[in-house]
């Protein structure tokens, strides 16, 4: 079976085939942001191939023993981006599409979101290459396990923490953190984040990464004189985070009028009735078949008329094509690269404001920081002031991000690549090269 990496383009560079910019894709768009941001960068863009290479890639193979007797391997992989800051921080998703440039985009990435909101935590992110929804359970839990043995070479408390991304949940988490413990012969709960609340979990993760898009729109809707009561929100994605934002935002008395997810789309031009939609969605596993709303066009929802537009579900899903369709004020980035590079273009020269996802989805790894501090601390705090935390993080990251966009005049996109990439390249200056 040929990778899906080999059909790539070959450029003339000093670089692996797979690092090369002219390789589109995940890692390609990351890369052309990064060209973007490097003229701002003074001295320290002498370091900026550190950005273009990951620390370390790891691939293994995922053998289990499936329910009919059979052995089926499965690829799994682990990239930490860069590691200047602390440890590697990020997801693992589990998902039929996963290849080995879209997880070391989402490690850049992460490198850059955790600068931006600075917590001390490199980038990192995982995934299997598999459609959990065809495992049993049994299988699923094997599975995890052997990944997780597979990646414990690199994984840690203090070296690499993994966390819950596309279909991983809590109880990958913890078979994840069981495994690394009884290979280790102590229990370590720190080794990942997103855990159930009984095995040094943290109140408020499930709902961070959609309260922090809440935030942040809110605070750029202030900056650009948006009123959040009456407007009116267009949601792809209803799970932890554009469900969870969604809610927010009805909730301060804007209007969902549009979701979609791999089910379909719905529209309801007077709003929905948002919990009642989650709780359809909770039981149907989609929005598709919501009593309350029509059916839609999937490509329509893009035009849909609304105010604010919350792409929460995977990258690349606003592009070239239909970019120029989209008719919202603001976009808030509630997925890893929603948006591609020549789709930013195309809205900032329509003057649609783009709040990005290393900026936008941070809440995630923010309270995934406040779990792992408390696991070391075995001292574990309210909800209330979790929240209050996160909110108060997430407002300082986007105001530093918010004047260096106007002290700039560039994209907050770009903003937000000059705070993290700065902090990150600082970081790898001031610690040298060794041996």
């Amino acid at each position: 079976m040929s990778h899906p990496l080999d059909h790539a383009t070959a450029a003339p560079s000093t670089l692996p085939s797979y690092l090369q910019q002219d390789n589109l894709g995940p890692w390609g768009v990351y890369l052309q942001q990064v060209d973007r941001v490097e003229p701002y960068l003074g001295n320290l863009a002498r370091w900026v191939e550190t950005l273009k290479r990951p620390k370390r890639t790891l691939i293994v193979d995922v053998p289990i023993l499936m329910d009919n007797g059979t052995i089926a391997h499965y690829e799994g992989y682990r990239v930490q981006h860069n590691i200047s800051r602390g440890p590697g921080k990020g997801g693992v998703r589990f998902h039929q599409d996963v290849t080995l440039s879209e997880v070391m985009a989402l490690s850049a990435w992460m490198s850059i979101k955790n600068a931006a909101v600075n917590v001390p935590f490199g980038g990192a992110k995982g995934g299997i290459r598999v459609d959990p929804k065809k495992l049993s359970q049994g299988e699923l839990e094997r599975m995890t396990r052997r990944y997780t043995s597979e990646i414990g070479i690199i994984i840690g408390p203090n070296k690499d923490i993994p966390a819950p991304d596309v279909n991983t949940n809590e109880q990958i988490m913890a078979w994840m953190m069981d495994t690394y413990s009884v290979n280790q012969g102590s229990t370590a709960t720190g080794v990942v984040t997103g855990k159930p609340l009984d095995l040094g979990g943290s109140l408020g993760r499930r709902e961070a990464t959609g309260r922090g898009v809440f935030t942040v729109g809110v605070e750029a809707a202030r900056h650009i004189g948006m009123e959040i009561s009456g407007a009116r929100i267009a949601v792809q994605g209803m799970g932890n985070v554009g469900g969870v934002a969604a809610k927010l935002f009805a909730h301060a008395g804007a209007r969902v009028v549009a979701a979609q997810d791999h089910g379909g789309t719905i529209y309801r031009a007077e709003g929905f009735d948002v919990p009642a939609l989650l709780a359809h969605v909770a039981e149907a596993g989609t929005v598709a078949g919501f009593a309350h709303a029509e059916r839609m066009n999937n490509h329509e929802f893009w035009s849909v008329d609304c105010d604010i537009l919350i792409p929460a579900a995977l990258e690349q899903q606003i592009t070239a094509s239909n970019a120029g369709i989209i008719k919202a004020r603001m976009i808030i980035e509630g997925a890893n690269g929603p948006t591609t590079p020549e789709a930013d273009d195309i809205l900032q020269d329509r003057n649609i404001l783009v709040l990005p996802d290393v900026i936008a989805n941070a809440g995630g790894v923010t309270v995934s920081y406040f779990e792992w501090v408390q696991d070391f601390s075995n001292f574990f705090w309210s909800e209330d002031d979790i929240n209050a935390r996160l909110v108060r993080i997430m407002k300082e990251a986007f105001g530093a991000v918010w004047e260096v966009s106007q002290d700039k005049k560039v994209s907050l996109r770009t903003a937000t690549f000059i705070v993290g990439c700065t902090r990150i390249l600082h970081a790898r200056e001031m610690r040298g090269l060794y041996p």
